[in-house]
Order: structure tokens, then C-alpha cells, then sequence
């Protein structure tokens, strides 16, 4: 199977690096007092052979920023994160895509917190700043349905919309569901039903992604949508409890998880059905290389993303 190579954590990755990185701002810190080592951490994704990274506008939400900062800054910092993501590109002459990430609006893990009423608010925003620059929309860290059907209702064009999911992981041996409580099987009909380009699962433990995996290949095959594909891109991150908010602190990152462990979970992935892997928060580019060069023979180019 033809593998594409995604980038890793980017907020992580800024902190290792000591750039400006803090709770509750997370990742959009960096946007403002240091651009250019976001655009750094995309470029060492790709000289470590990712085939597609994604925008640094996961934190541009009230939740992380504020409700001022958001009203005031929202759409700038979104083009920002898009110019940066576009410049790391041009930077290493590659023919790298980029994904446009599309934050939980409301906190990541929160779907207690759900507001309908402020999708179009919060969500619109971004979509303006970002959409000169992608190639796809990635709603990431999803914890319900709902949120990614409403958001995808406000792009207006056709370029491919991609929806990754968070899973409960305390219980790795349970039927694998959203942090919502809501099943992977009934999430990835909806989402067939929505016309997505690709299922993916991301922002929780390794060990429940293959779960998720097998039940997304076999549910797509039961309602004849093979198209979809699948993919991964785990956290460092022990497992997170349902009461788990993601501004209560710095999560530790887990020492089992070198890039060969890595390695090996990405491999059960691919053999459960995944046609995509990368990393979330704590993978690293050093991760994202060995996935590149143990996987290269079954390199998707970056041109067939559809």
C-alpha cells in the first residue's frame, strides 16, 4: 500500500525548542512573538520527509486565546499561519502540501462544551485566513460529530475536507469511541455520508488507534466507500482521562515512545488499513524521519492527495 508520511506535534516541538510556548496560549504564542520558529518546525518536518504539514492555527480559538485576542487577531494570525506553513514550503523547494487545521473550537476534549451557535463565529475566521494558502481542510482532534458537519457546511469550495478524531483512551480493549462516547462505526458513516476524503485519528495514545482503524476499514468497505482513506498520527501522551482539558497543563511526555517504538505502532496501523501516518503532540521530526525511511518504498507522492 502506497503510504503517505504527515508531519508531527508542532506546539511540542516549539517547547522542546524553547520558542515561546505557554498555557493557555499553546502553540499561537510562537505566532506572535516568533514566527519564524514555527516556520523552522515546519521546515525540519519536511527535510525529515513528511510529504504534508499542517498550519499552526490549532490554538487560534477563544479557549487558548481569548475572547479580545480572538476578536482582534483571529483572521491575521490564521494568515499568518498559513503564509508561515506556505514560506517553509517554498524554503526547501518542495512539492509538500499543506493541510489547513481546523481546532476543536471549543477546547480540545471538551465536547461538554459545544456551542452550535458559535461555529460560523469562531470557525469563519480562521477559514478566511488560512484558505489562500492549503490545499485541504483538516478539522483535527475532533471529539463529536457534530462539530466537523458543521464546520465543513461553512468552506464553500471543493478542495478535499479531511476529519481526524480523538478517542477515548483510557480502556484500550473497549469498542473504540469519540470522547464524546460516540462510536468510531457510527462516526465514520456519518462522516461517508458527508463526503469526506479521509478518516483519521489523532490526539490520543497509540494504543487505541488500531482499534479505531479496523472498524473504520470494515464499516467503509460494509457501505462501499474504499475511496476514504484512513490514517494516524498519535500523541507522546499517557492516557487522558474524560475529565482531561487541555489547558490544565503541561502533559509529560512518555519515555516508551522513541521513534522505532514509534515505528512499530505506525507499521500495525498501515497492517490494520491506514494509508497515512504521522505524529500529534511529542512526535517529533526525529520520529517523522524513521517513518520516512522505513516506509519509503511505499511513499505516496504528495501530488495524489485528493
Amino acid at each position: 500500500m502506497a503510504i503517505m508520511i504527515l508531519d508531527g506535534g508542532m506546539g511540542r516541538e516549539l517547547a522542546r525548542r524553547n520558542a515561546p510556548f505557554r498555557q493557555p496560549e499553546w502553540s499561537a504564542l510562537a505566532l506572535y512573538e516568533d514566527p519564524q520558529a514555527v516556520q523552522s518546525v515546519h521546515e525540519d518536518f519536511i527535510r525529515s520527509g513528511a510529504q504534508l504539514i499542517t498550519t499552526n492555527s490549532y490554538a487560534l480559538v477563544p479557549f487558548h486565546i481569548g475572547e479580545q485576542r480572538f476578536r482582534a487577531d483571529a483572521a491575521a494570525l490564521a494568515d499568518l499561519a498559513g503564509r508561515l506553513a506556505q514560506n517553509a514550503v517554498r524554503n526547501t523547494e518542495s512539492s509538500v502540501k499543506i493541510a489547513a487545521s481546523l481546532p476543536p473550537l471549543f477546547g480540545s476534549y471538551r465536547p461538554d462544551l459545544f456551542e452550535p451557535e458559535r461555529v460560523r463565529e469562531i470557525a469563519q475566521p480562521i477559514i478566511h485566513g488560512l484558505s489562500p494558502y492549503v490545499d485541504l481542510w483538516l478539522c483535527e482532534t475532533q471529539s463529536s460529530i457534530i462539530e466537523p458537519l458543521m464546520v465543513k457546511e461553512l468552506l464553500g469550495d471543493d478542495r478535499p475536507f479531511w476529519v481526524s478524531f480523538t478517542l477515548e483512551d483510557e480502556n484500550p480493549d473497549e469498542v473504540p469511541c469519540l470522547r464524546s462516547g460516540e462510536r468510531v462505526q457510527t462516526a465514520v458513516e456519518k462522516m461517508a455520508e458527508s463526503g469526506v476524503a479521509a478518516i483519521l485519528f489523532n490526539c490520543c495514545q497509540p494504543e487505541v488507534i488500531e482499534q479505531a482503524i479496523k472498524v473504520t476499514k470494515a464499516t467503509l468497505e460494509q457501505i462501499g466507500r474504499t475511496d476514504i482513506t484512513i490514517g494516524a498520527y498519535a500523541n507522546a501522551f499517557p492516557p487522558q482521562s474524560k475529565e482531561a482539558t487541555a489547558n490544565d497543563g503541561l502533559d509529560e511526555i512518555r519515555r516508551d515512545l522513541d521513534p522505532q517504538a514509534y515505528l512499530n505502532w505506525a507499521q500495525k496501523w498501515i497492517d490494520a488499513g491506514a494509508g497515512m501516518v504521522g505524529g500529534c503532540c511529542g512526535i517529533g521530526p526525529e520520529h517523522i524521519r524513521v517513518l520516512a525511511e522505513n516506509l519509503k518504498d511505499t511513499h505516496r507522492e504528495a501530488s495524489d492527495v485528493e
